[in-house]
Formats: structure tokens, C-alpha cells, sequence
């Protein structure tokens, strides 16, 4: 079940919503989110909720032991970390491990398929969070396992994300309040992003897909340079759109019901360097990686040698926790390179350049990321950026690539405009109008009632019939 599923909005959404709001205390609502917490994660495979309850135990019973055997609370961790990156280990990375271990020896003769349990990334993750800031004191351990459970399996965030740590939302789980005006918000949060889902990240999908062939490198070989460039162009879009939009759900589903999620995008797009993308994009990830790795590794106090060292490790898990994948290690280091870079002197060079340099560097490497990104066959990898310079003897362009472009011009236009803040731009400038003249702006006021109607009913029109609807950060 995906939130831009019909069924999810007009059945299971408005049913949840609908029972969550005639539930007069906090135990009574805490008991609603879990039920349904648990049917929406058990409908993507009922038999991996074992799992999801087990992992979730482990760390309810290790959060515990810490706290009360202070003088053991090492020995707790290092139980804590072995069994949930083992969990994580075998479910994601043996069989990549142990294909890659037989291309090099030839064994084992047959590679056992082991199914990825839906959103095991997301909560491992979180559990982990939990379970070390109860070790260094900065949350105390929760001592109803059902509501470390709820937690854990909030449907709101365990499936994609974003990360949520369990100290940002200890309050809510047991003292939130619902007030209309984050109702509201909510729902105009989730309309938004279900817009960014339902029509651009799903109608810019259409066009990447067209042009970048993932399977077969002998039908990308046959793609012409423009429709390589296009179609990378495409998924930049869609990746961003695509995921920022299963964010914005997410926070506006959870300010609907009085849990309050960090933001995890901040327009990565407009960033000047990569140290500064990599501050916008999946932000719960990037602090992830800083306060339980890169910190703790002695960060960026240390010798250079230390420094390069630390961010090797930080961005080669970056890129494997992305997927059991070699192209994901890959695309991790290609960004640790320019990372080392930056730190070293490209930073300090770009203050003395207009911002316009910095920023177009930003986004050719961003760019160029991206396209190892989407291939994980090496073979079509090298036939994609072969075929960007026109080294498969296809030409630059053809009659299918612009007549694909001119077709969705204004499309892609209001694309590009939806990974900028241009739309929140307008509105504080009319609103500004509006006061500067001591008058009401019911204007701006009309449009934000009208606006989530219009996006909802526009969403469901694009969705219905619409074969093609996955998010992208579900298969991580």
C-alpha cells in the first residue's frame, strides 16, 4: 500500500483519521495509530511484522538494560548494533555479498534469494537512534514496549522515511495535542505532496523511462545522445519530486493526527557546492550519518588524514545503505571525492567566484551522481554515459526525443518551478503586499482553501488508471 493509492486516501487514510478523531484520550488514539499501524505494514508482507516486532523488542530490552546497568552499558550497545546492522546485514547485503564473492571464486554454486523486508533501512535506523541516545543520556528508555512499538511502526514514516529520532517525537507520543490550525497545514501538506507524486514525479518517470533503458544495454546503445541527457534530466526531477513528495505526507499525515516530523528536504537544488546539497537532501539521513558515525569517528577535528578517512566511511555507507548494489557504493564515493575536495580548497576558492559558478558546479555533479545512481548493470552504466557524447553512433538527437520534449515543454517548465521555493516566494510577496496596505489578503487566503481541493481532485484524475505509481525510496 503506497499513500498515492486511492484505496489509502479514501479508505484507509479517511478510516483512520475518522476513528483516530472520535477517541477521547491519548492511550485510546496511541492503541488506533498502532492498529493501523501495523495492518498498513503488514499489507506489503505480513510475514516480515514478525520481524519489524522482534528488532523493535530487542531494542525495547537493550534501552532498558542500558539505562538501569549503567556499569555494563557498552557491552548493552554493542549487543544493541550487532543484532540490528546483522538483522539489516543478512536481509540486504547477503546476497549481494555473496554474488559478488562467486564472481570473484566461483561459490557458492547456488545464491540463496532473500526477500527485503519492506522499510528495513528506515527502522533499523531508527531503533538504532533510540537505543544510543538512551545510552549517552539524552532520552530516557520507554518503558511500554507497545508505545516504543508505535514508534517504530508508525505508518506515517516506517515505510520510506524520513528517519525520525525517537526524542523528537517522545513528547507527542504521549502528551500531543490536535489543533485544527496543523490540521489544516496537514492537509494541505499532503495534498501538495501527493500532487508532487501523483502528477510530477509520476509524469516525469514516464519520460526518464522512455530514454534510460536499466536492462539492456544493447536498446540504450540505440538511444541518441539528447534523449541520454534528456532522460537523466527527467530523473532528477522525478527522484526529487518523488521523495520529497512521500516526506511531505508523511509530516502533513502526522501534523493531522499531532506528531510533528523535521523537515528533510530544503530545496537541494539550489545548493552552491555538494557539502551544501548534502545539508538539503534527505536531511534525516545526512544527520543520521553525522551524530551516530561521522561525530563519533572524531568528525572534522582531527588530522587531514583522519578527516579523509572519516568521510570515506561515512559516504561508502551512505552509498550502501542506498542499496546492495555496487553502482550505490560507487555513487557514495563519487560524492566523498568531491566532498574531500571542497574541504580541502574548493570551498575557500568558490568565495572568491560569483555564486552562479558554484552553484552550476553543484549541479553538474549532482547531475552527473545521478546517473550512477540509476543504473545498477555496470554494462548499460557505460553504454549511458558513452551515449551521452554521442560515442554509440546514434547522434545527438532524433525524431522521438523532440518530439518528446516539445510535447511536455511546459511540463517540465512547471517541473523545474516545483523543486524551487518560487510558489512560497509569491505567496509571502502578496501577502506582504497586502499588509503594506493594511488590508486582509483574502486572495492568498481563498486560494490555500481552494488550492488542496483542486490539487486532490487533479491528483486522483492522474491517478486513476495510472499503472505506473511506485515511490522510488520504497526498494531501500
Amino acid at each position: 500500500m503506497v499513500f498515492s493509492s486511492l484505496f489509502f486516501i479514501y479508505f484507509f487514510l479517511a478510516l483512520n483519521l475518522l476513528i483516530y478523531s472520535r477517541m477521547r484520550d491519548i492511550k485510546s488514539k496511541n492503541i488506533v495509530m498502532l492498529v493501523f499501524s501495523l495492518i498498513f505494514y503488514s499489507w506489503g508482507g505480513p510475514q516480515y511484522l514478525l520481524l519489524l516486532v522482534s528488532m523493535t523488542f530487542v531494542s525495547y530490552i537493550m534501552a532498558l538494560c542500558i539505562h538501569t546497568y549503567r556499569e555494563h552499558e557498552k557491552l548493552f550497545l554493542v549487543i544493541e548494533c550487532v543484532i540490528m546492522l546483522g538483522l539489516l546485514g543478512v536481509f540486504k547485503y547477503a546476497g549481494f555479498m555473496l554474488g559478488s564473492f562467486k564472481a570473484l571464486t566461483g561459490i557458492p554454486e547456488i545464491i540463496p534469494e532473500i526477500a527485503l523486508p519492506i522499510g528495513i533501512s528506515f527502522y533499523t535506523f531508527q531503533l538504532l537512534s533510540y537505543v544510543v541516545d538512551v545510552y549517552r543520556k539524552e532520552v530516557l528508555p520507554q518503558k511500554k514496549f507497545w508505545l516504543l512499538l508505535l514508534y517504530a511502526s508508525l505508518f506515517h514514516q516506517c515505510i520510506a522515511g524520513p528517519i525520525v529520532r525517537y526524542k523528537d517525537v517522545e513528547h507527542d507520543i504521549s502528551n500531543r495535542i490536535v489543533l485544527q490550525k496543523e490540521v489544516d497545514r496537514g492537509i494541505k501538506r499532503f495534498c501538495i505532496g501527493l500532487a508532487k507524486k501523483a502528477i510530477l514525479a509520476n509524469g516525469c518517470a514516464v519520460v526518464a523511462d522512455t530514454f534510460l533503458i536499466t536492462s539492456d544495454a544493447a536498446a540504450l546503445a540505440k538511444i541518441p545522445a539528447m534523449g541520454i541527457w534528456l532522460g537523466v534530466f527527467c530523473f532528477a526531477l522525478q527522484i526529487y519530486l518523488d521523495f520529497s513528495a512521500y516526506s511531505d505526507m508523511a509530516i502533513g499525515m502526522g501534523l493531522m493526527v499531532g506528531f510533528h516530523y523535521k523537515e528533510n528536504f530544503n530545496y537541494p537544488y539550489l545548493a552552491n557546492s555538494v557539502t551544501d546539497f548534502w545539508r538539503r537532501w534527505h536531511i534525516s539521513l545526512s544527520t543520521f550519518f553525522r551524530d551516530y558515525v561521522y561525530i563519533p569517528l572524531g568528525g572534522s577535528r582531527c588530522s587531514k588524514s583522519r578527516l579523509v578517512f572519516n568521510l570515506f566511511v561515512v559516504w561508502f555507507l551512505t552509498g550502501m545503505w542506498h542499496g546492495a548494489s555496487w553502482n550505490y557504493i560507487l555513487w557514495g564515493l563519487y560524492f566523498f571525492v568531491f566532498l574531500v575536495l571542497e574541504k580541502n580548497f574548493l570551498l575557500e576558492k568558490f568565495k572568491t567566484l560569483p555564486g552562479i559558478v558554484s552553484h552550476l558546479y553543484a549541479l553538474v555533479v549532482i547531475y552527473f551522481g545521478w546517473i550512477l545512481f540509476k543504473f545498477e548493470d555496470f554494462n548499460c552504466l557505460g553504454t549511458a554515459l558513452k551515449g551521452m557524447f554521442g560515442l554509440n553512433g546514434n547522434g545527438f538527437s532524433g525524431l522521438q526525443v523532440g518530439l518528446t520534449f516539445r510535447n511536455n515543454i511546459f511540463f517540465l517548465i512547471f517541473a523545474v518551478l516545483a523543486v524551487t521555493p518560487i510558489f512560497a516566494i509569491i505567496r509571502r510577496g502578496v501577502i506582504k503586499w497586502y499588509k503594506q496596505r493594511n488590508a486582509v489578503p483574502y486572495l492568498v487566503y481563498g486560494y490555500e482553501i481552494v488550492a488542496p481541493v483542486a490539487m486532490l481532485i487533479l491528483s486522483t484524475m492522474a491517478l486513476v488508471g495510472n499503472s505506473y505509481n511506485p515511490f522510488l525510496y520504497f526498494q531501500f
